[in-house]
């Protein structure tokens, strides 16, 4: 792994790392066993990890399960420390996985496998969220092909900010967002020349997730891909990351829509998954706690077979460049060089990580809006091509 610059962690004071910690993640538990029937012995076990969180240490996971050891072997690093003495993005990793085991995923009984956010993510998938915002897409896209993919990729950008884990920070209001690096036209020019397998890491279900099915759909049918694999999560994490599940009831509902062009978006994608155009993809990497810089090497392999990789949102931009302390001005193919395929980053952003920005555009940004990168309101498309490209 090469040497990367601090991490970012908890600790620090006014960051949005220490907020999340404080307020964010309190807050999601609260929601979880809001919009849960959870026994009481569960409810007893979700506010005991919010004590912990707030007033007390990190603690090793308990249960039996497959990965408690995976867990526990980078948690006793940590042990006496607070949450509020740790690196971002682990705890947050880390937090995840013990509210799986608070909610009893793992464990045989009534909520093996219940995706603890699923009432969250399903309301995205009413009629007026994800149906009617995909559908206006769908219905207005522009009948070139090159402005087609610009529109597609720009709504699979801004779906981004459809993030279930910052409400009450990210609102719907989209009148202010700017885009502060846009390589969508070398994106469009390095597929029309490459024309191959295109893999996207996905990141939330619901509104995000639907406009990536479009783009998905979009580069089959005018083959600018000739395969597609779409990574998931293999379990619920960081409340709206998307699961095989969340894909398939995504389908789902889009087949059962009014608007037609919906239903036959569905349609295509089931067709295209029958026949192994698409591939859905659920390596347990996608929910540790490493950067990218430490793919294991089966995963690895199979990446390094993309013609070009889809990095999708906030959390898998983080774990791409690294959750660190970044000049802004780091060039980004600099930093994404260790990646083993070419790779266009869609990200809105909402942490204190950027890389890429032209000199002086930091700080310009800085003196308009103080929360300019957390608070979902600029975004970046950023293309890292192979070496010597």
């Amino acid at each position: 792994m090469p040497t990367l610059p601090p991490l970012l962690l908890t600790s620090e004071p006014e960051s949005f790392a220490r907020k999340t910690f404080q307020t964010r993640i309190p807050r999601i538990i609260d929601e979880v066993i809001a919009v849960n029937a959870y026994p009481a012995e569960m409810v007893a076990a979700l506010r005991a990890l919010r004590a912990e969180i707030v007033n007390g240490t990190l603690q090793l996971l308990r249960e039996d399960a497959e990965d408690r050891e995976f867990w526990n072997a980078q948690a006793r690093a940590y042990l006496g420390r607070t949450w509020l003495d740790l690196p971002w993005y682990w705890a947050e990793a880390f937090f995840y996985r013990r509210l799986l085991e608070a909610t009893r995923y793992f464990q045989d009984g009534d909520f093996y496998r219940r995706d603890p956010y699923a009432p969250i993510k399903r309301a995205e998938l009413q009629p007026d969220r994800a149906p009617r915002a995909v559908n206006a897409i769908l219905e207005h896209l522009p009948i070139e092909n090159e402005h087609a993919f610009h529109a597609l990729v720009r709504a699979s950008l801004w779906g981004n900010r459809a993030d279930l884990s910052m409400r009450g920070i990210i609102t719907d209001d989209a009148t202010n967002t700017s885009l502060l690096v846009d390589d969508r036209a070398r994106v469009w020019e390095f597929l029309r020349r490459a024309r191959g397998r295109v893999d996207v890491l996905c990141d939330n279900a619901g509104v995000e997730l639907g406009f990536d099915v479009a783009l998905v759909d979009f580069l089959l049918r005018t083959d600018l891909a000739t395969e597609i694999v779409m990574h998931v999560k293999p379990q619920p994490t960081f409340v709206s990351d998307a699961t095989l599940q969340d894909v398939r009831e995504t389908l789902d509902v889009f087949g059962k829509a009014d608007a037609p062009a919906l239903r036959h978006l569905a349609q295509r994608l089931a067709r295209a998954l029958n026949d192994g155009r698409v591939v859905l993809s659920d390596h347990p990497f996608w929910v540790s706690g490493f950067f990218f810089h430490d793919l294991p090497s089966d995963l690895r392999a199979m990446l390094a077979r993309a013609t070009l990789v889809v990095c999708k949102g906030d959390a898998n931009y983080r774990r791409l460049v690294g959750d660190c302390h970044w000049e802004p001005t780091t060039p980004f193919q600099k930093v994404a060089a260790h990646f083993p395929a070419p790779v266009v980053a869609l990200r809105t952003l909402k942490s204190e990580v950027i890389v890429g920005l032209a000199a002086g555009e930091a700080e310009r940004q800085r003196a308009q809006d103080p929360a300019w990168w957390v608070n979902g309101t600029r975004g970046v498309i950023q293309f890292a091509p192979v070496q010597g490209e």
